[in-house]
């Protein structure tokens, strides 16, 4: 069963095209990811499926509701968190999450058991009656994936969920998405820039400049890379060099005294290469390949993780006065 569906989605800021033409389905239960750097378009799709912004063409489902029409009931049916922090730092954590569930009209015996239990899961319940000025960034974030769960969604967006925070504290965030999912039975759709945030994923989209690029699961994108990386050093490589094209009919790479080349399941292959090969062998490695290679493969360079959003200001803005046609 799909929850997200979304067919032809552009999204135009006077010149800028943010979005063009972007389609695609999230199935029931689906860690679905939006991989790509900052500008790429991911945040602003995001708004779209969340009733954020409004598409130029295009349409899209969030729980059978149509974004633009049934707008109300998207909202009620979705959890979204922000890049940046939208909780009130004047307030305590419980008050936060009270406020959550007086908005969503959550009754006031299951708001009461919700907000011990998700508080509790998020190691949070102690810290309950600390203002949100005394917490540090990784307990923002598990506070606002509290709150973004009060009202029990069907989906759950995170929009580049982990931004910001120390490697220890994403992993830890990452946990707890993973427990959420099987706890709630939760559909959970995120952007991200970070290669290693999206092997969380069932399926990653890859994006840029607007448009999906590629899209598939992650083992599918790695296989599609042209298989594992074996890397060797031998005792002569320009020896080595001419048997790999001439007798394994391999497309060998040499940078730094090191030969590379990928072959289909190179842990069966490695075996025997080792043992056959006529040149002695110094050392040798066997890569998988990552989401780095399948980024660089399918848009001809490396993810941009530093490059500022073009699309903040007006993201900003956006937030500030509601949303734009």
């Amino acid at each position: 069963m799909n929850v997200i569906e979304a067919s032809n989605l552009v999204k135009r800021f006077g010149n800028l095209e943010a979005v063009r033409g972007v389609s695609f389905t999230v199935r029931e239960g689906e860690i679905f990811g939006f991989l790509g750097p900052n500008g790429a378009g991911k945040t602003t799709a995001i708004n779209i499926l969340c009733t954020l912004l409004y598409p130029t063409a295009g349409e899209a489902k969030v729980n059978g509701y149509d974004v633009v029409k049934e707008c109300s009931k998207v909202r009620q049916s979705i959890g979204l968190i922000f890049q940046e922090s939208t909780l009130d730092d004047y307030l305590t954590a419980e008050q936060n999450l009270r406020f959550h569930g007086y908005a969503y009209a959550v009754p006031r015996d299951v708001l009461e058991s919700r907000l011990k239990e998700l508080l509790e899961m998020v190691e949070l319940w102690d810290r309950r009656k600390a203002k949100i000025r005394t917490y540090y960034g990784g307990m923002k974030r598990r506070l606002e994936i509290a709150r973004g769960l009060l009202h029990r969604p069907r989906v759950l967006f995170l929009d580049e969920p982990t931004l910001g925070l120390d490697p220890q504290t994403r992993r830890r965030i990452w946990d707890y998405i993973r427990d959420l999912r099987k706890r709630e039975n939760l559909t959970i759709f995120m952007t991200t820039h970070y290669m290693d945030e999206a092997e969380n994923c069932d399926r990653v989209a890859i994006i840029d400049y607007g448009r999906i690029v590629v899209m598939d699961t992650l083992e599918a994108l790695k296989d599609g890379v042209g298989g594992d990386v074996i890397s060797v050093r031998t005792e002569d490589n320009d020896e080595a060099m001419r048997l790999l094209v001439g007798q394994y009919k391999l497309t060998p790479s040499m940078r730094n005294g090191v030969i590379s080349f990928t072959v289909p399941r190179g842990e069966e292959f490695l075996p025997g290469f080792v043992s056959g090969f006529p040149v002695p062998i110094s050392s040798v490695g066997l890569a998988r390949p990552t989401l780095e290679d399948v980024f660089l493969q399918v848009t001809g360079r490396s993810i941009r993780e530093q490059e500022a959003d073009p699309m903040h200001d007006m993201k900003q803005m956006v937030r500030g006065r509601g949303r734009g046609r």
